[in-house]
């Protein structure tokens, strides 16, 4: 039996728009299958997440989290996706793992704001200057090319530095007013307590939520969320996981009817022109099955 190895070098033959309408494509497919596996040995991890599609077939991204890593001048995170026949379950390809995940993050993300963000938007703030802000600065770059981006951290050289890398793109140090300007805000870090608030918003703009990922973080307080017009990538990988839905629709701060649709239903992906639109991007193993498919059609036809 032979595989595909798909290697980084993949990422010159992606194109950000091909991949969210390949997004768009698999969530009209059956609604997919997922699990994960938890498995430590103090203080590493070994994670597992598994989805399968029918009609897409099966992947199984794996992540080691080594935290001691750092310290031999190695990274902390290291992995792989498998991708599977959904035909005979054979072994069709092996993707580097920051690969599947950057592409997975930034379109997902993506694939919201194409239908929730207004066409004209014109200025963009990115919320956090890490590996995910970089992302989307390039993923809301090929929807809007000239738009105008700004960059709030809690660490202003990492602001300056992201902001270095690209043209039309600037730092700034105050969040409130940046907020007040935007037309699309991403929000990118790693948040406990909520940063962005509702009270700083106003009609027409998109809220992006893409950092928190556990019970005990938000980025965005209760008023964004009543405020907003709220959707989210997937039910079953949000509302009951993430604290930035779980925690508000435990307090009564929203309700589950409050939270509109996720991707199984993106005919309903719409705006009116002064509604404020809030996505959670949650993620989930059957966006890396989609994603890795997409990458690896992309590599088998270069």
């Amino acid at each position: 039996m032979s595989f595909e190895i798909v290697p980084p070098e993949a990422e010159e033959h992606l194109d950000w728009i091909a991949l969210t309408d390949a997004l768009a494509a698999g969530h009209s497919l059956p609604k997919a299958e997922i699990g994960d596996t938890f498995l430590y040995r103090d203080p590493d991890t070994l994670l597992s997440r598994a989805a399968w599609i029918d009609g897409l077939g099966m992947a199984v991204k794996t992540a080691t989290i080594f935290p001691g890593n750092a310290a031999q001048g190695k990274p902390n995170v290291g992995g792989a996706v498998s991708v599977f026949s959904d035909v005979d379950g054979g072994v069709e390809a092996i993707l580097d793992f920051s690969l599947v995940t950057k592409w997975k993050t930034a379109g997902d993300s993506l694939l919201a704001a194409r239908r929730l963000a207004r066409p004209e938007s014109e200025v963009i703030l990115l919320v956090g200057a890490g590996t995910v802000a970089r992302s989307l600065r390039e993923a809301y770059a090929a929807v809007w090319p000239g738009a105008r981006f700004m960059v709030w951290s809690r660490s202003p050289d990492s602001a300056m530095s992201l902001a270095g890398m690209f043209d039309r793109t600037e730092a700034v140090r105050d969040l409130e007013p940046a907020v007040a300007e935007a037309d699309i805000i991403a929000c990118a870090t790693m948040a406990t307590d909520p940063i962005l608030k509702g009270g700083w918003l106003r009609p027409g703009q998109h809220v992006d939520l893409i950092g928190a990922y556990r019970p005990d973080m938000r980025e965005a307080d209760d008023a964004v969320l009543q405020r907003g017009c709220v959707f989210v990538d997937s039910f079953d990988t949000t509302l009951e996981h993430i604290g930035e839905l779980k925690t508000p629709l435990a307090t009564g701060a929203i309700t589950r009817d409050d939270v509109v649709a996720d991707f199984y239903d993106l005919a309903t992906f719409t705006r009116a022109p002064e509604d404020i639109t809030v996505f959670k991007n949650g993620g989930g193993a059957h966006l890396d099955l989609m994603t890795s498919r997409y990458i690896l059609a992309a590599w088998q036809a270069r």
